[in-house]
């Protein structure tokens, strides 16, 4: 409903005081808080020194934030997407140094002093040792071509620190041998056993894991608790010397159960169609923690999840009343659980919850300063229904300003969001960068497109053999069902992806399935990739071990599905009906490499489809510097008011080198008004695309520099 107050301008050109810059320094990330006693540490990224990332402590006395100061850089390489990468221990702080994937011990008062030599090899997802004197952790080492895992232990006083895996001999430890990955190692409270989870290629975590028990001086004759290939087990936790908890998914939902060693049949504790858990991406976090009553501080739910407490004897689930729709925990002391917390109006933070009384302290915020309310959405939740019956998860967040108001009978411009993985989801929280284009009056609707986690084993499977049609038809449909509604443009939508997302988005306009208006015209004006995948064979061939067989399942093996590789691929099926395309690429990217965007440019480039191409030395999977940040943010603004038919204020314009853009009824104008909608009820929604000379539109030029420079839309300054 209009503001009586508001102003009235074009959508996409209202004033919004929240700039690039404002999101590039709300960018910090607070991950992997963890409780000792009264004192909580986490991890935070910090675009404004260059993304790298630290640890924190908050203690009685305060934060501590320089714990590790410049140059120092917490980071693990383990898996390319890392984890947890800091233990605090007695004698101080074991840390993963992202330069040189060293560990190092840090003491009170002292400097960083390293605990493995200089090898190469990476560490995540630390565990003191029962005797104090050693770090139990993963182990990931890179040699001769080839990826190894092993669960070892590094002694703490340094005897390591010049190991040489050449001769074979060394200080460190092997724990555990025998598969291709391994998490969680979990010695008993005697330290007598060790549990862990383990699988093996092709299998992702998600699909099929196992957990496993073995005594301490022989971990090579384990015993199977739970799992297998179609279910995935994470995170055990002793209750005591015989019995143990974890979360599985054998009854169709990560449900926690209880497992005695002696008669290992898994009790289910609370059985519901909910989730307890989420994928196993990072290694290090912990999905529930045991509090000193015994009882359990879980998160649970499906589109929110939520913080409760569960009694393992009785197995009453009784949610903790505090404000966040989002709670993932990290640990407890006490009655006290730390975790990560948010909501729509409430930046993620650090929070300590006491769960007797409800009593909730804030330890810190990824973004202090907050713009007025006004300009903030307040998504709601869409449940859609896709072309094959199957319920399509999403979150709107439309429009939002006190001060501006568009046109009588103007529709807004919508992008579809579709987030990574695939195999992950999207929640309903505070979110700047979305506020950076819903305040300027462009709508958001972010999709959890089946293959998407928080809804059940079935509804990941999904995607199973699917992708780039399943997520591409899942997106569609929820634009679709969004401009039919009304709500939005039919002729204004956009699709935007990173990783994962950015192939959906490419694939979205390539392959034909996002090409479905009556006039062939398609559905989306204008789409953009962050480090998007383009080029099935091309990605299987190079990406990292991690996800080297994750197509396996996603499409199907090699070589025998080789033809399907090709005909998904957004590479080779670029059209004339393909929209303006934008590709935001890290030149230092191990997980989609710099080449799965130059596949598509030059495709685009041939038939003369305008687009961007940005490059960012120095990044990598996932932008963490402010400059980039900002950088990515007003080219993504300026390409959609440039596509679209608006002038975003105080953003440099993206200038078109070719032709004006033309709609199918000779109008430049993109806006999109009631007897508009109607029309393409009556006979399918309409796409203008933008002609543009071949010879001038498109094709990047390499510079003696090596740099890309623009053709068809230039880069902005």
């Amino acid at each position: 409903m209009p503001i009586p107050s508001a102003e009235i301008f074009p959508y996409g050109e209202w004033p919004s005081p929240i700039s690039a810059g404002d999101v590039a320094r709300g960018h910090i990330r607070l991950s992997f808080p963890m409780i000792s006693g009264s004192t909580v540490w986490w991890q935070e990224t910090r675009p404004d020194e260059g993304g790298r990332q630290t640890v924190v402590c908050h203690g009685p006395d305060g934060i501590k934030p320089d714990l590790l100061p410049v140059p120092w850089n917490v980071r693990t390489r383990v898996h390319e997407y890392g984890g947890r990468a800091y233990l605090p221990v007695p004698m101080g702080l074991v840390f993963v140094h992202f330069s040189d994937q060293r560990m190092y011990l840090c003491r009170p008062g002292g400097s960083p002093t390293p605990l493995t030599g200089d090898t190469g090899d990476r560490f995540a997802d630390f565990v003191l040792s029962p005797a104090g004197d050693e770090v139990w952790c993963v182990r990931e080492r890179h040699a001769d071509g080839q990826v190894s895992r092993a669960i070892v232990a590094v002694p703490l006083d340094g005897s390591a620190a010049d190991d040489d895996p050449v001769s074979g001999t060394g200080a460190v430890r092997v724990l555990v041998t025998g598969s291709d990955f391994f998490a969680f190692p979990t010695p008993s409270p005697d330290g007598s056993k060790l549990a862990w989870i383990s699988w093996d290629h092709p299998r992702m975590p998600w699909d099929g894991t196992e957990l496993r028990v073995a005594s301490v001086k022989d971990t090579a004759d384990f015993q199977v608790l739970m799992g297998g290939p179609a279910e995935a087990v994470v995170a055990p936790l002793w209750r005591d010397d015989r019995s143990l908890y974890a979360v599985s998914d054998r009854s169709g939902w990560w449900n926690l159960y209880l497992l005695e060693l002696e008669t290992p049949a898994p009790q289910a504790l609370c059985p519901r169609e909910e989730e307890f858990a989420a994928p196993l991406w990072q290694l290090g976090a912990h999905p529930y923690a045991l509090l000193s009553d015994g009882k359990i501080a879980v998160m649970h739910g499906t589109d929110e999840m939520r913080l409760a407490v569960l009694d393992p004897d009785s197995g009453a689930l009784t949610d903790v009343e505090v404000p966040y729709r989002m709670f993932n925990p990290g640990g407890a002391s006490g009655q006290v659980a730390v975790g990560l917390a948010g909501g729509p109006g409430i930046p993620v933070g650090v929070v300590m919850v006491n769960v007797a009384n409800t009593a909730a302290k804030v330890v810190r915020r990824e973004a202090d300063s907050l713009p007025d309310t006004g300009y903030l959405p307040v998504p709601w939740a869409e449940q859609l229904t896709a072309p094959s019956g199957a319920v399509v998860h999403a979150l709107v967040y439309p429009p939002t300003s006190p001060v501006a108001a568009a046109p009588e009978g103007e529709a807004a411009p919508y992008i579809v969001w579709v987030h990574g993985g695939p195999t992950s989801r999207v929640h309903p929280l505070f979110d700047l960068e979305k506020a950076f284009f819903t305040s300027r009056g462009i709508g958001i609707i972010d999709v959890n497109y089946g293959g998407s986690s928080g809804y059940g084993r079935a509804y990941r499977e999904r995607l199973r053999g699917e992708w780039g049609i399943v997520d591409v038809t899942d997106c569609t449909a929820a634009a679709l069902a969004l401009a039919d509604s009304g709500e939005a443009d039919s002729k204004r939508l956009g699709i935007r992806g990173g990783s994962a997302g950015g192939w959906t988005a490419l694939a979205a306009v390539t392959s034909g399935l996002g090409l479905g208006a009556a006039d062939g015209k398609g559905v989306f004006a204008a789409a953009v990739s962050y480090y998007g995948v383009s080029d099935l064979r091309g990605f299987a061939a190079m990406t990292h071990d991690f996800e080297s067989r994750y197509l396996d399942g996603l499409i199907g093996p090699l070589p025998d599905c080789e033809e399907l590789y090709i005909k998904r691929a957004p590479v080779g099926h670029v059209r004339d009906a393909t929209c303006p395309v934008l590709l935001l690429q890290g030149l230092e990217d191990p997980v989609v490499p710099p080449v799965q965007a130059e596949s598509i440019a030059r495709d685009l480039a041939e038939h003369g489809i305008p687009y961007g191409y940005l490059t960012f030395p120095g990044e990598a999977h996932g932008f963490r510097r402010a400059e980039t940040i900002v950088a990515c943010l007003e080219a993504e603004l300026s390409f959609y008011g440039r596509v679209m038919g608006f002038t975003p204020p105080g953003v440099n314009p993206i200038p078109l080198e070719g032709q004006p853009l033309q709609m199918p009824d000779g109008d430049t104008s993109r806006r999109h008004t009631a007897a508009d909608r109607a029309r393409d009820r009556s006979r399918g929604s309409h796409r203008c695309r933008m002609a543009a000379d071949p010879q001038r539109a498109g094709a990047p030029v390499p510079t003696a520099s090596g740099r890309i420079r623009w053709r068809g839309i230039r880069a902005p300054r």
